[in-house]
């Protein structure tokens, strides 16, 4: 039997697809398996192709092969140049002496691993990539920093720099300054930071260094210095504004002096702190407290005479104005000129005027007549009793009492001594009479007392002698008036003291006019209408003296005897004073004095026969 062979079977187009599809995806099954499987193989022990470091070509190279080539190609560690700049001064130095090495074996090794990491499906896109595009790694860079700190250590060296503070002084009269420094200091962590940044880019570059500056407190202390060379410069002049006659001073310092007083300070200010030059504050107080006594002067007020015809006041003395030493503001003055360059300086003194200046008038001190006016008299008194008179005297004439004031005879006579116009006269000593300074002042004190007394003014402090005094009774005939005694008045400044109260609402002018036998004592002012009564009770209680007392005086020739005191009897007196106003009592004083009996006392030369006194009589 003969078979026809049969026609073909025509596949439907679907199944056609489907035969392709299974066909496509056997064959790349195939090249999946089979083709990284020959590419592993060809490539075994070799970096795949288009695998390189840091633009240097490994593929096909062993891991040996690389590194050696990488050895030889990345050389940046010890070719490279890295600059630190600081200002307009560089340092260049080799990355790899800052501690930059390239770990070429670890390096080869990340090539060679390249598509061999990793699963199956990432590995075959590792080669592929590499294959089609390549793939260029990072060289493995090791920067040990401890290298490139120790480094910037050793610049610091030569770029810090510490902080130093101007500084000034003396030597002797010199001035010695010396400027400051600004303190450096490099900033190594910020250098650390900047190199690695540059170290990464595997390229020669600049590191700029940061410097960080702390100025001293005082950077320049010539200004200072100047000013101190200013004061040294000449000698010191300190004197009186408006010197008068009779001032002290001038006082003058010479450099040696200033430069011992000479101060250096450190001082705040808005804008920090600098030295302030000048002298010292103490120093120099010092020297003008010792000083400011002599400068004091009390204000003085003018001094006048009323004159009866044209009742106007006179000046016969011009006023003092009062000043003292302004010690602070001084100080201040002197630095300050000094300063400045000045070294002849005025003294800061304040002033102060008196109560009564020249330009017053009798009108506006309320003065318009003699309210009151005594005389004293003392013939017989030795030319040097007359001097002291007259020379108290004097301190009083045109002196002026404000009203409601209290008058001290002992503060305006002052000192009384040769150097003040007085001479030895006889005085009061203990239980004797003696030659003493001064002797007749107490002429000028009672005078006083009785105008005080007879005035009707207000007596405040009286002390009167230990015995009676001849001068103290006389008359203007010479003669003798018992009555007066008690009104006598002794001052022996600055303990004993006579003083008054001018209780009336208007000044009180006195003036004094001594002559060789008297002293006329008067009061001008306006009388407020009050009248004296007085009365004494005599001199009462009255005792002998002892009987007289002979002395030796070595300095007294034989058989010559000299009285030095006189017999005087001793006795109690009381005098009293009523001062009336309208009928009303507005002082009523008792003034009692004990007198002490006088002995006679005479002093004869060596040798002598002394007079035996004659006993007395039996009573």
């Amino acid at each position: 039997m003969v078979h026809k062979p049969s026609a073909p079977v025509k596949a439907s187009p679907l199944g056609q697809a489907i035969l392709s599809l299974a066909i496509g995806l056997a064959l790349l099954t195939a090249l999946v398996v089979l083709v990284p499987g020959v590419y592993s193989y060809v490539y075994d022990g070799r970096i795949y192709p288009g695998v390189a470091v840091g633009g240097v070509d490994l593929s096909g190279l062993t891991i040996q092969q690389a590194t050696a080539l990488l050895n030889e190609r990345l050389d940046y560690p010890t070719r490279g140049k890295i600059a630190f700049q600081e200002g307009t001064t560089l340092w260049t130095v080799k990355p790899a002496d800052l501690g930059l090495f390239l770990d070429v074996q670890t390096t080869a090794l990340a090539a060679y691993n390249l598509g061999r990491t990793g699963s199956l499906l990432e590995r075959i896109a590792d080669r592929w990539r590499a294959w089609s595009a390549g793939v260029d790694l990072a060289p493995l860079m090791v920067f040990d920093q401890r290298i490139a700190q120790n480094y910037l250590q050793d610049l610091a060296k030569q770029i810090d720099r510490p902080i130093i503070e101007a500084t000034l002084g003396v030597n002797g009269v010199d001035v010695v300054v010396n400027s400051g420094q600004v303190g450096r200091t490099l900033d190594i962590p910020m250098a650390l930071s900047r190199l690695n940044t540059q170290l990464q880019t595997m390229t020669d570059g600049l590191v700029p260094l940061v410097v960080n500056e702390t100025p001293p407190v005082i950077l320049d202390a010539t200004t200072q210095a100047e000013l101190a060379r200013k004061i040294l410069s000449a000698p010191l002049t300190i004197q009186i504004p408006k010197v008068e006659e009779g001032d002290p001073g001038p006082w003058t310092f010479e450099p040696a002096a200033l430069a011992q007083m000479l101060t250096i300070q450190r001082v705040k200010t808005d804008t920090g702190e600098i030295y302030q030059v000048g002298l010292s504050n103490d120093a120099l107080r010092n020297f003008l407290m010792n000083i400011a006594p002599s400068l004091s002067r009390a204000p003085q007020n003018a001094r006048f005479t009323f004159n009866d015809e044209t009742r106007k006041l006179e000046l016969i003395e011009s006023d003092v104005i009062g000043r003292s030493l302004d010690v602070d503001l001084s100080l201040q003055q002197i630095n300050q000129q000094l300063l400045a360059g000045q070294h002849t300086v005025d003294l800061v003194m304040q002033t102060t005027n008196p109560a009564v200046m020249n330009d017053a008038t009798a009108e506006s001190l309320g003065i318009t007549e003699q309210t009151s006016v005594y005389t004293s008299y003392f013939y017989g008194s030795d030319s040097a009793r007359i001097q002291n008179i007259q020379t108290a005297a004097s301190r009083f004439h045109g002196l002026l009492v404000a009203p409601g004031e209290t008058f001290s005879m002992a503060e305006v006579l002052g000192d009384v001594s040769l150097d003040t116009g007085y001479a030895e006269a006889l005085i009061i000593f203990g239980d004797r009479t003696i030659k003493g300074v001064g002797g007749g002042v107490c002429q000028v004190s009672t005078t006083l007392f009785r105008t005080v007394f007879f005035g009707g003014y207000q007596v405040d402090v009286r002390w009167p002698h230990a015995y009676r005094v001849k001068y103290y009774e006389q008359t203007s005939t010479g003669g003798h008036n018992q009555d007066l005694a008690g009104l006598d008045a002794t001052v022996f400044a600055p303990q004993v003291d006579f003083r008054f109260t001018n209780d009336s609402p208007y000044w009180l002018l006195m003036e004094t006019y001594p002559s060789k036998n008297s002293l006329i004592w008067k009061f001008y002012s306006t009388s407020d209408g009050r009248t004296v009564e007085w009365d004494t009770s005599g001199l009462k209680n009255i005792v002998e003296p002892p009987d007289p007392l002979y002395e030796e005086n070595p300095d007294l020739e034989k058989d010559v005897i000299k009285q030095v005191d006189w017999a005087v009897d001793g006795a109690d007196v009381a005098i009293t004073r009523q001062v009336l106003r309208g009928g009303e009592v507005i002082h009523e004083d008792t003034f009692n004095t004990h007198y002490l009996p006088w002995q006679a006392k005479y002093q004869y030369g060596p040798g002598t026969e002394v007079p035996t006194p004659e006993p007395s009589p039996t009573p």
